[in-house]
């Protein structure tokens, strides 16, 4: 059988199969190449005797590199001795992780997997399976985690909230807590602090996020602002218990109208908690509170009751110095409310995640995102020039 040069190989293809052959002809191309650019680097071709030697070839690696004209199935040239990458391929390598890099913003802007194959289709003219944009999506794992890690300092002001999506775990579709923690600085600069994904917001899941907090440095609180969920308040008891804790107000007024039994009662009960809240000082908002409850004593007495039990959580908030500005600021979860709409219109396109790993991959990199750009703004979240 007649041996043929790459030359002689390439013009066969062609000849017998024109640009079906594309792909092909690109495959010997680059192998030839790579073998020159290593023969090149050793200062030597195989098996020549030359002083002037750099090294030894180590043969070859298999390599599939996708491409418009098709994949290219390529045997890389190794070295013994000397590290050694062809440069053909490196100029290839960028334009990849150029690709890599947008598969992975398009999967944080909440475009589904099959979304993405179809705009790189379109784009590249070649097809990207679900599976390649989940691997490339782990691309985003690495910096996650070790944001998840980094050291925090002083934090003056925490946030805790939860929200649900669906993830598939052992096989069922179940909805799960997403625990979301925020926090203030000494300039009033806020920060998303960490997060997890957990099967609820039982008290041991919202207490290893806290602890977490607590080991990567966080220190200095003086208030924590979240709703009362009975798992969170338990769990933020058991790590910081000395640090005040506010009940988000409107939470609270929410809460509130569960125990109005009246209809009609509802919107002036609704407007006098608010006076509640919206007092200059502890003394006032006291005073109103003993109002509300004498008031609605015999026409609303659960209600009566459950308020003189509860709305103290609510009034912590006027226990630290800070002005009116800031107080509305801290009263309640608004914030954080609003992040979790954010999270939502990027994570609905995922409807059922398929992992717990792919419900932290996006709702990691998305934090990432919106903190970095808190931090990055010169306008605090708490005003500096009061009291903070």
């Amino acid at each position: 059988m007649k041996n043929f040069t790459p030359n002689e190989q390439i013009f066969e293809l062609i000849q017998q199969n024109g640009i079906e052959s594309m792909a092909q002809v690109m495959t010997l191309l680059f192998n030839e190449v790579m073998k020159v650019e290593r023969a090149q680097h050793l200062n030597a071709d195989l098996f020549e005797r030359n002083e002037a030697r750099m090294g030894y070839a180590n043969g070859y690696k298999n390599k599939t590199i996708q491409t418009r004209a098709g994949d290219l199935n390529l045997s890389v040239p190794q070295t013994r001795d000397s590290d050694f990458y062809p440069n053909c391929l490196e100029k290839g390598l960028r334009s990849e992780r150029a690709l890599n890099l947008a598969l992975a913003q398009m999967y944080v802007q909440g475009v589904s997997t099959r979304n993405v194959s179809k705009v790189v289709e379109q784009m590249c003219g070649t097809q990207v399976s679900s599976t390649q944009v989940s691997r490339v999506a782990k691309l985003l794992d690495e910096p996650i985690e070790a944001w998840r890690q980094s050291a925090l300092g002083k934090i003056k002001y925490l946030y805790l909230d939860a929200r649900y999506e669906s993830v598939r775990q052992a096989g069922q579709v179940v909805d799960s807590a997403v625990l979301i923690a925020l926090g203030i600085d000494e300039q009033g600069q806020r920060q998303v602090l960490g997060f997890s994904v957990s099967l609820s917001e039982a008290e041991v899941h919202w207490r290893t996020l806290l602890q977490s907090l607590v080991s990567r440095g966080l220190h200095g609180l003086e208030l924590i602002i979240s709703d009362a969920h009975a798992g969170l308040k338990a769990a933020k008891q058991a790590v910081f218990p000395s640090v005040p804790w506010q009940r988000c107000q409107f939470h609270f007024q929410q809460n509130a109208g569960h125990y109005v039994k009246k209809q009609d009662n509802k919107a002036k009960i609704a407007q006098d908690i608010r006076q509640i809240f919206n007092a200059p000082n502890r003394e006032e908002a006291d005073r109103l509170t003993q109002k509300l409850i004498e008031h609605y004593q015999k026409e609303e007495p659960t209600l009566s009751q459950w308020v003189e039990e509860n709305i103290h959580e609510s009034l912590s908030v006027f226990g630290i110095n800070v002005s009116e500005y800031n107080r509305k600021r801290l009263r309640t979860t608004n914030m954080l409310e609003r992040l979790n709409q954010q999270l939502k219109k990027r994570t609905r396109v995922a409807k059922i995640f398929p992992s717990v790993e792919s419900c932290e991959r996006l709702i990691g990199a998305l934090l990432i995102e919106q903190s970095e750009e808190w931090l990055g703004s010169n306008k605090p979240y708490i005003s500096k020039g009061m009291t903070l």
